[in-house]
């Protein structure tokens, strides 16, 4: 500085108040053009005290900005920036040897401090004025302070970085560098909300505002870290200004910014927080509610609460500008609920800490999918096809819809649409109807319902809360769902469950069986009856061996319990039991379900037809190729005996005979031979099981031969239960005398050679099956003929006595079930891509027939089928010649009529043939 310039500082140092306030309009312009001249710190400082504290009080609140902040400020930035590069380039050198290095360095934070010290007298001059100022008065000052908070926080941020160990030889004055900011802002921010716009306010004012609100989250993005109180007030002052001038700045905020922040912050916060709360319960601190940890966590969940309720409050404010940012709520919403139960990822908490975090994070969490339900970007997000989750997000995410599905009946219809009815057009983004998404969520949820996972029930009047499985909580919310579901949606829901139905995971299945049951019995009893004859004519239709036909067929089975007896009446005119093609529906029909009369009829209807069926096989030679008509007639006859009470019932004699009838024409050679015939074993020992009081020895014996020559050899599971059945039946029986030494060995040798069977699932039916054949049998001789083996008996006595082996831990639980479920999603995926028969009932009408089963034929029939069918596709490939189909102009030969005459002759001779046989 020269000499002249150095004089006149000194002399005005000199000046009292008054005297400054006379000289002001001729000194302040020298001032402030010094002050931009000068290159160093110190004149730079020297100046900046000289102004404020000799002329700032006397500057009015209209001249502020022109005649000292504009002039003034822009220099202090780019000072303070030049001392924080002066830092940086010099600390590395920095060392407690080093102390001129170290004299420098702090010199330079100290000049740092004075430059803050300076803003703040300006802006405690600018609220000293008693009249509101205007943004434009003062526009220079809060972008001026904000530019240095910003490079004071983010300095004291790093300050472990930048100082690299040596932090220690200037700790004190970064505490009051930062004590001195922190001071700063909040003065600032005081006189920031003394401010107001209104809406005429200028587009400059207006963008003046909007830096200052991004200002802001720059800043908050720094001091995340660095002082809880500081961080929240920020953010408090952030949205209040978002706020406060909403109409004016929010097509101008960066609300995308603003959000993801947010979310950042509760994650964190949110994580910190159960960190916390593991740290105290490993260090058993949980019982001290004094101790530094829980008052640590109890601030840090004070923390996650804010940015949660901040989130939610300012999506329902601006959620118009959100709709690009709804894959951001959703994996938030996910990240937070699966640190929770019952998720299988969620950190075991005591009960006070995880109170307090539902508390902070879970509550809030409901109310921002209230907030979120309008916006169609967030429906396609959560509702889109073959959404792609990682495994721990599975159960979060079938736990947002079925909160979905409980708000839904609180908002208006053009919501109800959105998430009811799924995408309608072409150009709208695909999305799936709400229950649908639903039960395919409940699908991949394989882990946590195997484990099972439990939740809590709904409350009860007068009755204690019960933990409940993942299918039992969302059954009760989908029901109560139903009972509230406009009746436009109705046929929407009836084509998701008919699809769920008739996908291949079973639980799925049964949970959309569950839920259709109570729309059939809370809706109209015309809708019921609708509902049963249409899954009536789908199992007609349906080949017995697919998976749809079993799921159907436990939904018809549960929905006939809900009809009227005039209802039942309606279906056997429907689908009447007398006729063998209904049979496929009726061997799903539990008799016990239909009323009185009803059952009667099906009954008689049923036993008559079977003996008609079983007199037309045996009067037509027991011809192989309709012994699959016989099984389906069986199949009807078991449902019918497994209905009765009593053995004596006419039903049961009636039935009795026509299996006796039926066991003379069982051959063990034949049986092994033909899968029919195994089919029909299997149907004859379970209804023999039931019967077996009816039937005598002899017949039994047969049964046992017949099982004998196929338990040594791969026969279907199916076949083999059925024999563990009958088997245990015997119990029942006293043989007599003559017929022991042929039964009770034969008896013994089948239940050894089954009780060592490799398979789990039928080892487990053996336990149980010999069990209950020792409990009620007087042949205990029996009993140990069938343990001759020690390992056997060693099986059977641990059963007996409930004895648990090899009992997995929680870990390796989880670890097997992880291992289970791509294998069983890629086994159902193969199921349905192979056995895609069945369509929805909207569709049924327009698909082609399903393809018949395969019938069983003898060698010679086969012989003749093939001839036929050789001998018409050539007489069908000669008619596309002759009338001019095929690609040919030629006319035909003049031979062909002759030879043709002359095959006529010989199908004339083939036919007198077969007439005399």
């Amino acid at each position: 500085m020269s000499q002249t310039n150095t004089s006149l500082l000194e002399e005005v140092l000199q000046w009292s108040q008054e005297t400054c306030r006379q000289q002001l309009k001729s000194v302040l312009p020298k001032l402030t053009s010094l002050h931009n001249k000068s290159e160093s710190w110190h004149d730079h400082l020297s100046i900046l005290k000289t102004i404020t504290d000799k002329f700032l009080p006397h500057i009015s609140l209209s001249e502020l900005e022109d005649e000292c902040f504009s002039k003034i400020l822009p220099k202090v930035v780019t000072i303070f920036e030049s001392m924080m590069k002066e830092i940086s380039e010099q600390v590395g050198g920095l060392s407690s040897q080093n102390t001129e290095l170290c004299a420098l360095l702090r010199s330079i934070l100290e000049a740092m401090m004075k430059i803050i010290d300076v803003l703040s007298t300006c802006v405690h001059h600018v609220g000293s004025f008693e009249e509101t100022p205007d943004l434009n008065a003062i526009r220079s000052l809060p972008s001026c302070i904000l530019k240095i908070l910003r490079e004071t926080f983010h300095h004291c941020k790093k300050s472990e970085v930048i100082y690299c160990g040596r932090l220690s030889l200037v700790a004190d004055l970064l505490q009051g560098l930062f004590k001195a900011a922190y001071s700063l802002q909040k003065c600032l921010l005081e006189l920031l909300d003394r401010i107001s716009l209104d809406s005429s306010a200028s587009e400059e004012k207006v963008s003046d505002i909007v830096t200052v609100i991004h200002s802001l989250l720059d800043i908050c993005s720094i001091i995340s870290n660095l002082d809880m109180a500081l961080h929240a007030n920020t953010w408090k002052f952030l949205i209040k200004q978002s706020l406060k001038y909403q109409s004016l700045v929010e097509e101008h905020l960066h609300h995308g910014n603003i959000t993801t922040s947010l979310c950042d912050n509760l994650l964190v916060s949110f994580h910190n927080s159960v960190e916390l709360a593991e740290q105290i319960q490993h260090a058993g601190l949980q019982e001290e509610t004094q101790c530094p940890e829980y008052k640590l966590f109890l601030k840090t969940a004070k923390m996650c609460r804010f940015f949660a309720n901040t989130l939610v409050h300012y999506i329902k404010e601006f959620k118009v500008f959100l709709n690009k940012y709804c894959t951001h709520f959703h994996q938030i919403y996910l990240q937070i609920i699966s640190k929770f139960p019952p998720s299988l990822c969620a950190p075991t908490l005591p009960a006070a800490l995880l109170a307090e975090l539902n508390a902070v994070a879970l509550v809030p969490m409901n109310a921002l999918l209230l907030q979120l339900l309008p916006l169609s970007p967030f429906a396609e997000v959560v509702l889109q096809e073959g959404l792609c989750l990682i495994p721990e997000h599975k159960l979060p995410h079938c736990l947002l819809l079925v909160s979905v599905l409980d708000q839904l009946s609180s908002q208006p219809d053009d919501v109800l649409q959105l998430w009811y009815t799924g995408s309608q057009f072409s150009e709208e983004m695909p999305r799936l109807p709400l229950y649908q998404a639903l039960f395919a969520s409940f699908r991949h949820c394989y882990p946590e319902r195997k484990v099972p996972v439990l939740l809590p029930g709904v409350m009860m009047k007068g009755q204690a809360q019960v933990q409940i499985t993942l299918h039992h909580h969302i059954c009760v919310h989908l029901c109560a769902s139903v009972a509230a579901l406009p009746p436009v949606y109705f046929p929407m829901l009836e084509c998701c469950l008919i699809e769920a139905v008739l996908q291949a995971d079973n639980q799925t299945a049964l949970l959309a069986t569950d839920v259709w049951c109570f729309s059939a019995r809370y809706g109209t009893t015309e809708l019921c009856l609708h509902h049963v004859l249409l899954i009536a004519q789908l199992v007609k239709t349906c080949p017995a061996e697919c998976y749809q036909s079993f799921h159907l067929a436990l939904l018809l089975k549960r929905m006939v319990f809900l009809m009227t007896p005039d209802q039942q009446m309606e279906l056997v005119t429907r689908f009447p039991p007398s006729e063998v093609e209904n049979h496929s529906v009726w061997h799903h029909v539990l008799v016990r379900a239909l009323s009185c009369d009803v059952r009667h009829c099906v009954e008689a209807d049923i036993i008559s037809v079977t003996q008609k069926t079983v007199t037309e096989w045996q009067n037509g030679g027991f011809k192989l190729g309709q012994v699959t008509k016989v099984n389906a007639v069986l199949l009807s006859l078991l449902v019918v005996v497994r209905g009765q009470s009593s053995a004596e019932e006419q039903c049961m004699l009636s039935a009795a005979r026509t299996v006796v009838q039926l066991w003379s024409r069982m051959s063990p050679d034949q049986v092994q031979a033909h899968p029919v015939l195994q089919h029909s074993l299997q149907l004859l020992l379970s209804i023999s099981a039931i019967l077996v009081k009816n039937i005598e020895p002899q017949i039994i014996c047969q049964g046992l031969l017949c099982v004998d020559a196929l338990v040594s050899q791969q026969c279907p599971d199916q076949l083999l239960l059925a024999a563990l059945e009958f088997l245990s039946s015997l119990g029942k029986i006293f043989f007599p005398p003559d017929s022991q030494s042929q039964i009770l060995p034969k008896l013994s040798s089948l239940f050894g050679v089954l009780l060592a069977n490799k398979s789990w699932l039928l080892h487990q039916h053996a336990l149980e099956a010999f069990s209950h054949f020792a409990e009620i049998t007087n042949h205990e001789e029996v009993i140990s003929q069938s343990l001759s083996e020690e390992e056997t008996k060693t099986r059977v006595v641990n059963y007996l006595s409930k004895t648990v082996s090899g009992q997995e831990d929680v870990e390796t639980q989880l670890q097997r079930i992880k291992l289970e479920t791509p294998v069983i999603e890629q086994h159902n995926t193969k199921l349905e891509g192979k056995e895609n028969i069945v369509n929805k009932p909207a569709a049924v009408a327009d698909t082609e027939p399903c393809p018949k089963r395969a019938r069983q034929e003898t060698s010679t029939e086969e012989e003749y089928s093939r001839y036929v069918q050789t001998a018409e596709s050539a007489l069908k490939a000669i008619q596309t010649l002759s009338e001019g189909k095929a690609n040919t102009t030629a006319p035909p030969p003049q031979w062909l009529e002759s030879r043709l005459q002359d095959l006529q002759t010989l199908i004339t001779h083939i036919k007198s043939a077969i007439n005399k046989t």
